[in-house]
């Protein structure tokens, strides 16, 4: 298994980068909020997990080790494949994602694009028991840098379509947060903050 990797950011998209790894570059899916805080040509390290198909060799990145054992452990459940693991971790934080699950919050799992009513009390049933505590040692991080305002505006807008929002309810929930935004905000900061009004 790849457990991390390091090495110079090559590219950046909405929901995957290239990180370039002893001359190879190494596509990574991962949420708007952990590609938010890459920059081109600067050095990454990622905790990523690799998902082995019949097809396909996918690799996933994460800006915390606790990150990707929570992808890694909301897969256990049936009908929970990668991407849906990923939308989870793009609109709850590992922590309000645990605290959903042992609390059998099915409101706040459904705020989840994807996940429905019946979906939510799988995962807590299935989960509840063993979803495991955070990560104290051992995680890696990525340093995030500011984002002008137009930036993040576009970055967080783009990222919450593509969590499965309509335009419109992106851009009514950025407009809503922007006036409150500090002159520093970071994508993924402003990200999780639109994200909340949007669970409104």
């Amino acid at each position: 298994m790849i457990a991390s990797v390091r090495g110079t950011v090559q590219h950046v998209g909405l929901d995957r980068v290239v990180v370039e790894v002893g001359g190879v570059g190494m596509l990574l899916h991962t949420t708007p909020a952990t590609a938010s805080t890459l920059q081109l040509a600067q050095e990454a390290l990622l905790a990523t997990t690799l998902v082995v198909r019949e097809d396909s060799l996918t690799l996933y990145g994460f800006a915390t080790a606790d990150e990707r054992d929570v992808f890694e452990q909301v897969q256990t459940v049936s009908g929970v494949g990668p991407r849906l693991a990923l939308a989870m971790l793009s609109v709850l934080a590992p922590d309000r994602l645990r605290s959903a699950v042992t609390s059998g919050d099915l409101a706040t799992l459904t705020k989840v694009p994807g996940i429905g009513r019946k979906g939510a009390e799988r995962i807590v049933l299935e989960l509840r028991d063993k979803i495991a505590l955070p990560s104290v040692t051992g995680s890696t991080t990525v340093a995030a840098g500011p984002s002008s305002v137009a930036a993040w505006r576009d970055q967080v807008t783009e990222a919450l379509v593509g969590l499965g929002y309509s335009t419109k309810q992106a851009e009514e929930a950025v407009g809503s947060v922007a006036d409150s935004a500090p002159a520093d905000a970071e994508v993924s900061q402003m990200l999780r903050a639109a994200l909340r009004e949007l669970g409104r």
